[in-house]
């Protein structure tokens, strides 16, 4: 709904409406003002028909400072089209207006002479003749800001210059401009250059040429000079090697560590931690060790710049120094980083809440910075304590510092904890193998998981999170080190929890490098998967939906997964199933996949073989054609072109083998090996299973067949009783005849089952889990066992998918075909029994 107010016009608001056109007015006066006029903008109209280089002469002369500043920026784009000319016209220009130039201006030069260095668009010895004196003559500009750009250029070019060059342009010249009497600017400017120098000449020569003006720069009367003088004395010290640093560096460190001005002792207090790695272990610890401990006693008592500075050298300081602490300095070192971390947090010699009130912001911003350099310096502090004692002496800090109140100390902690875990994942093949041994001994990968059963769901869950995360290198890195599964897991559990999750993640994930990954890592679970089954539905899968997948995407990752299939499998595996796949996507009706499919075409002609291969050969030769007649897209058709000329250049390798293939014929023949050996170790387990599920049946007919032998024993002893009462003299071959029969029908079954047991005997003992039977040793086991062991085999076989057994209409049938053989063989005891009783009969008649 729209609301209309009326308008009044009375005399007090007509004023008020004034007032308000009035400030318009004013607001729009500033945008009035910077409108160009006509002869303004006559002035800064250049003729078209210039040239660049006389365009920049022309703006260098005549035009704006704007305009100048702009040909100054272009400079290094000038330099690479016209050299000669730029140095000919242009640079004498710039030379002239730098030395009336504004700020913006000189800093724009001093970038756009260190990008021609960089690009190197003239030899050392042009640049150092043309560039070189132009950047001596601004280095002592009256802005600090300009001299520091000018300075930083020239240190950049101190290092591609000839010795000979700094010597005569740079040395010979810092002599004069190292002296007390030039500016505070000239001196300071001498300090960086002679850190520089440094690194260029042999330590002789440092000795004798640079380091008399380095101790009277350390003895400045200006302490802005013997700080900078100090900070500088690492890289001198780094430049002229242990010997010289002991006997020149060390003593000059130890009296500006004494120094009155609490910067210099800042900085002889950093550059002593920096260069502790080069002092042995006396002079830390009769040197190093005595101020460093006055210069902690003393940190509190001064200003609070220093305790930051000492919370971020403390963690390098304590490893540095540990081999000579005493137990009694380990700890009191020790102390004072707890007291550190937790600096500005508690109330402090009876401080109460109003003094606590009375610290400036600038004073809590420096106690926040202490306690994130003690959140930086937590690793260190866990090695110099040893991890073993963390609990006891850490954890209450690693508490505190965890659940501070300020956020950036926090985030340094979860820094921390992220470089923890970069370096875990990238060390995570070791780990796990690692933590899958069993006592130094590689068992197999069942037995192995045995001992740490949450393994398998907590990579999963790493993997979930790194996806679900903003941190896509983080989760390449993963994916990358996941290869190391098939070493760690079964192929089961791999098939089942994370090669359909490497496909999924090809087919949904944005990150390219992140898909890469996982379709490399899939492929090495599919080198390695058992199941020939198995293998046949993930290459279907590659094919359906990555290679004729309706998204573009999709078909050029499929090329992807192709070059990890050559990489990894055996010629003729790739020619087996991907081959055709591939040269399909000639007709593929988006430019970049056939693009790429140009790219990889050498490398498919590669797993050729002749003459078993004549057949693909003759396809891919159609295929190019094609590409050639029917190809609209320029820059397909310019790569086809290219592939062409590349692959007629390629020789094929023959079925025999050959010397300039011989390596690589060697690599494709064991990778051809090992395939097969897969799937001979596939069709071994499926004759292992096939035989358990064999002595499974002749177990059921065991113990079915005992059980009627001692009811069919049972019977005949009846009927001979009976038979027996009728008379009680039996004659001696009517007795033995019965013997004879019992005997024999008691090793029935021994002699029918023991070739089979034979065999079982020889097999070994596996675990249930890989699906294989213990061994049974004879028919003195125990029926039961055979039956609780077929229990507990199905039900693992649910859980691993490794075995297979007999279906249970089977097993119904062949106990079926026992039971009716038991029965006629029942009947014949039976009838035998009667005949020989009324045989008896008839002879005592």
């Amino acid at each position: 709904m729209v609301f209309f107010c009326r308008m009044d016009f009375s005399q007090g608001n007509l004023f008020g409406y004034i007032e308000d056109l009035q400030e318009l007015t004013i607001i729009e006066r500033p945008v009035r003002r910077s409108l160009k006029t006509p002869e303004e903008i006559e002035r800064l109209t250049v003729d078209e028909e210039l040239n660049d280089i006389e365009r920049a002469v022309y703006l260098l002369s005549s035009g704006q400072d704007i305009q100048g500043t702009s040909v100054v920026a272009n400079l290094p784009v000038l330099m690479r089209q016209n050299p000669a000319e730029t140095l000919r016209r242009v640079l004498p220009k710039i030379r002239e207006v730098l030395h009336v130039a504004g700020v913006e201006m000189q800093l724009t030069a001093a970038v756009s002479f260190l990008t021609v260095l960089q690009d190197e668009s003239v030899s050392i010895h042009t640049y150092s003749h043309s560039f070189l004196h132009i950047i001596l003559q601004n280095l002592e500009h009256r802005d600090a800001g300009v001299s520091n750009a000018w300075l930083e250029t020239l240190l950049a070019v101190i290092e591609a210059l000839p010795k000979e060059t700094i010597r005569h342009e740079i040395l010979n010249p810092l002599v004069s401009k190292a002296q007390i009497s030039q500016t505070l600017q000239s001196r300071l400017v001498s300090c960086k250059i002679m850190g520089k120098l440094a690194y260029k000449f042999e330590a002789h020569i440092v000795k004798r040429e640079i380091l008399p003006l380095v101790k009277s720069l350390c003895q400045d009367v200006e302490y802005e000079v013997r700080t900078c003088m100090c900070r500088q004395l690492e890289h001198i010290a780094q430049g002229i090697g242990t010997e010289l640093t002991k006997t020149v560096v060390l003593p000059e460190l130890v009296e500006l560590a004494r120094d009155e001005g609490s910067s210099v002792r800042l900085a002889a207090f950093e550059t002593l931690v920096n260069l502790l790695d080069m002092f042995d272990a006396d002079d830390r610890s009769q040197t190093v060790l005595p101020l460093v401990k006055s210069f902690c006693e003393k940190s509190f008592k001064a200003d609070e710049s220093i305790l930051v500075s000492l919370s971020f050298h403390l963690g390098k300081l304590c490893n540095g120094l540990y081999g000579i602490f005493t137990p009694e300095q380990h700890l009191r070192f020790l102390e004072f980083y707890k007291k550190l971390s937790t600096l500005g947090l508690q109330q402090e010699n009876g401080h109460n809440d109003n003094q606590l009130q009375l610290q400036t912001l600038e004073q809590e911003k420096k106690y926040i910075s202490v306690r994130k350099n003690c959140a930086y310096n937590f690793p260190a502090m866990i090695v110099f304590v040893d991890p073993k004692n963390f609990h006891l002496e850490l954890y209450s800090i690693f508490f505190c510092l965890c659940h501070d109140p300020e956020v950036p100390v926090r985030y340094t902690m979860a820094i921390s904890f992220y470089e923890v875990l970069d370096a875990l994942v990238g060390h995570l093949p070791e780990i796990l193998e690692l933590m899958t041994t069993n006592g130094g001994e590689n068992s197999g990968s069942e037995s192995k998981l045995l001992s740490i059963p949450d393994l398998i769901p907590a990579l999963t869950t790493a993997e979930q999170r790194a996806a679900t995360s903003l941190k896509w290198r983080t989760h390449e890195k993963l994916l990358q080190k996941y290869a190391c599964l098939p070493h760690i897991i079964s192929s089961d559990q791999i098939y089942y929890r994370f090669l359909h999750r490497m496909l999924t993640i090809i087919l949904t994930n944005n990150v390219l490098p992140v898909q890469k990954a996982a379709a490399r890592t899939l492929c090495v679970y599919l080198r390695y998967n058992r199941k020939q089954e198995q293998r046949h539905e993930v290459i279907q899968k590659l094919i359906e939906q990555l290679g004729q997948g309706k998204s573009y995407w999709n078909r050029l990752r499929f090329l992807d997964t192709c070059e990890f299939i050559m990489e990894l499998f055996s010629k003729s595996f790739f020619c087996k199933y991907f081959f055709l796949p591939v040269l399909e996507l000639t007709h593929d009706p988006v430019a970049n996949v056939r693009m790429k499919l140009c790219y990889l075409l050498p490398k498919v002609k590669s797993t050729l073989k002749i003459p078993s291969d004549k057949h693909l050969l003759q396809q891919l030769e159609l295929c190019i054609r094609k590409l050639l007649c029917q190809e609209k897209d320029k820059d397909v058709l310019t790569i086809v072109k290219r592939t062409v000329l590349e692959l007629d250049r390629m020789d094929i390798s023959l079925d025999a083998f050959q010397k300039r293939f011989y390596e690589n014929d060697l690599l494709d023949q064991e990778k051809e090996r090992q395939e097969h050996l897969l799937l001979e170790m596939e069709q071994l387990e499926k004759e292992k299973q096939q035989s358990e599920g064999r002595s499974t049946n002749v177990n059921d007919k065991i113990f079915e067949k005992k059980r009627r032998d001692n009811k069919t024993s049972s019977v005949l002893a009846k009927s001979m009783t009976l038979s027996v009462s009728g008379s009680s003299s039996g004659t001696s071959a009517g007795k033995e005849d019965k013997k004879s029969k019992l005997v024999r029908s008691q090793s029935f079954s021994t002699q029918a089952l023991h070739p089979k047991y034979s065999n079982i005997d020889k097999c070994p003992n596996k675990s249930s889990a890989t699906g294989y039977t213990s061994s049974v040793s004879g028919m003195g086991k125990s029926c039961m066992l055979s039956f609780t062991d077929d229990t507990f085999r199905t039900r693992s076989t649910g859980n691993s998918g490794n075995a297979t057994f007999p279906s249970s209409s089977s097993l119904t049938t062949s106990r079926n075909s026992f039971n009716s053989a038991d029965q006629k063989n029942n009947g014949n005891k039976e009838s035998q029994s009667r005949k020989m009783s009324i045989k008896n009969r008839k002879s005592n008649s």
